[in-house]
């Protein structure tokens, strides 16, 4: 027994001594106040998602279970949302405007659903809808994950889009490692690719695979929780939690596996740990990743040139934290990382807003405006 625990503690050290090596860039917080913020949105608990119709005219999800339209500031709920499993990290998630809202008034959300009437729990699925004022019509569920599970953790879940008519979403791996993650026959652990109305792309990388769940594009996610298209590139990054460390920044791309729980820079959160790989061959290393966690939420790029310094910057909120997180990269590296609005409260998503400012949803307060001073 005392020599199975000096070797974990040996390999707990050995990897702790990696990360150390290897782990970017210290904080710096800014010497100055630079910027202040404005509350846009009060009285939402936890506010998952955001889609801006119009620069006074959003949608913001409550995890709880209510779909919000927010004009010139005042909040109305809206009618329709299909029937909604909420227990623990799974509810109403997160809400995205189709490419061409401004003709066919189309949205698209990912929540915690049990379609099958079963007693077994639930899972996380993906919905569009034609947004009418503030009611939901022709609600249809594009995809939903199985088996359900009355596991409280990982639902993911964030959605975007690309140039050429597909909408990604994520799911986390629902509490289940050994199984979902590297097992392209299972949901969980895993990002998907649809076409706008649902079908799957002939392209994808599984498809006539046996077996295969033909809507995975990625795999090998631990709990994605942040979703962004690069401005430049067109790629899509995403970022998830890991376990104790191990936080990363992912590029994804067709068909790669990203190694949970194979590989990884984290630990049990009991101190033990999970693997003594951070790299294995066919799988995937991190564009980055945080040692310690910081716990990742949504995630967005500055664009607009309103905030000195920060054009073209990646932010990512922290939700253990509390505050969000410029990353400057610079020859596809981070080489700094700055605490914006330190201490601000559990930063659950950001986006960069039509008016190119840049807007938080934290919980217990809801939606803020980063305004530059």
């Amino acid at each position: 027994m005392k020599l199975i625990w000096l070797s974990s503690l040996l390999i707990f050290f050995s990897l702790q001594l990696s990360c150390a090596q290897d782990n970017p860039p210290f904080i710096e917080s800014p010497t100055e106040e630079d910027y202040t913020y404005k509350t846009i949105v009060e009285g939402i608990d936890i506010p998952w998602g955001m889609a801006f119709i119009s620069e006074n005219d959003l949608l913001v999800t409550e995890k709880s279970g209510i779909l919000y339209r927010v004009t010139e500031g005042v909040k109305q709920t809206v009618e329709g949302l299909p029937p909604i499993y909420i227990r623990g990290q799974g509810g109403l998630l997160d809400v995205a405007l189709h490419p061409d809202y401004s003709n066919t008034k189309i949205i698209y959300m990912t929540l915690g659903a049990n379609t099958e009437g079963d007693d077994l729990g639930g899972n996380t699925s993906l919905y569009c809808a034609k947004l009418e004022g503030t009611k939901l019509e022709e609600v249809k569920l594009l995809y939903k994950a199985t088996p359900n599970t009355k596991k409280g953790q990982h639902f993911g879940s964030r959605i975007v889009f690309d140039q050429e008519g597909h909408v990604y979403f994520s799911v986390g791996d629902r509490g289940n490692r050994e199984e979902n993650p590297q097992d392209i026959t299972r949901d969980g652990g895993k990002i998907y690719r649809l076409n706008l109305d649902g079908s799957i792309p002939e392209d994808n990388p599984f498809v006539g695979k046996e077996g295969a769940k033909e809507a995975v594009y990625s795999y090998g996610h631990r709990n994605p929780q942040g979703m962004v298209v690069h401005p430049k590139t067109g790629a899509v990054w995403e970022n998830e939690h890991g376990p104790q460390g191990g936080d990363e920044i992912n590029i994804i791309r067709k068909g790669l596996n990203f190694g949970w729980p194979k590989i990884t820079y984290g630990i049990n959160y009991s101190g033990t740990p999970i693997t003594d790989k951070t790299a294995l061959p066919n799988m995937e290393q991190p564009f980055y990743y945080w040692v310690p966690s910081i716990g990742p939420s949504g995630m967005a790029f500055s664009t607009s040139g309103i905030y000195k310094e920060w054009k073209d910057d990646l932010f990512v909120g922290s939700l253990k934290f509390e505050y969000l997180e410029r990353l400057v990269i610079k020859n596809d590296k981070v080489v700094k990382r700055e605490k914006v609005l330190d201490k601000i409260g559990r930063v659950r998503n950001i986006v960069e807003g039509p008016d190119g400012y840049l807007y938080l949803a934290v919980e217990g307060k809801g939606i803020l405006k980063i305004i530059p001073n």
